[in-house]
């Protein structure tokens, strides 16, 4: 299989959520800093895997590669926008060593479900953005189990990834990053 690197990136709300009840991201999870952090990141990355709905409302104006989760592919094709994948049918490893056969940099910005799929995948790191301060009610939180009072950074722990120190990337939300991270041999 060839050597991949995954990045989980999200930017949550105090109650976990990164949409609200509509699926929308709202206003108070939007923050140029984190736009311009995220952005810097995708640069780095040789595919971002994303849900059919988060690829549909994010136009792709650099072109980058996208692998775009959706049961309506018959397991994976190349299409003119992107490689589209149902894991029911291929799996990752499978999956990664077509579209990537040189290995490189994967991004997984989400949704709830892309993300609950890398849990059980692994990642080798999670870029976990705090918005401090907001709620979004009936919101839909990062993770599945983040439902109840389980918060994202105690199952990001529960599958041995670590925190690094927080850095704050915008003092006036505030707007801060710890970046998870799992030695490869824990994967």
């Amino acid at each position: 299989m060839p050597q991949v690197e995954i990045h989980g990136y999200a930017i949550v709300s105090d109650n976990d959520c990164i949409a609200d009840a509509s699926g929308h991201t709202p206003e108070v999870l939007r923050n140029e800093a984190d736009w311009a952090y995220f952005q810097a990141e995708l640069n780095k990355s040789a595919v971002t895997v994303l849900g059919r709905l988060g690829h549909e409302a994010n136009p792709n104006p650099k072109g980058r590669l996208r692998l775009i989760l959706s049961s309506s592919s018959p397991g994976l094709e190349r299409r003119a926008d992107g490689w589209w994948w149902d894991p029911g049918k291929v799996s990752w490893e499978d999956a990664i060593r077509t579209v990537l056969p040189e290995g490189g940099r994967v991004a997984v910005p989400g949704g709830r479900q892309v993300f609950d799929l890398f849990l059980s995948i692994g990642y080798d790191a999670f870029h976990l953005t705090r918005a401090e301060g907001t709620h979004v009610p009936d919101g839909i939180p990062v993770f599945s189990g983040c439902q109840g009072s389980r918060s994202a950074e105690a199952i990001l722990a529960e599958r041995g990834l670590v925190s690094g120190e927080t850095q704050v990337l915008d003092p006036r939300g505030p707007i801060t990053l710890a970046i998870w991270r799992t030695s490869a041999g824990n994967r």
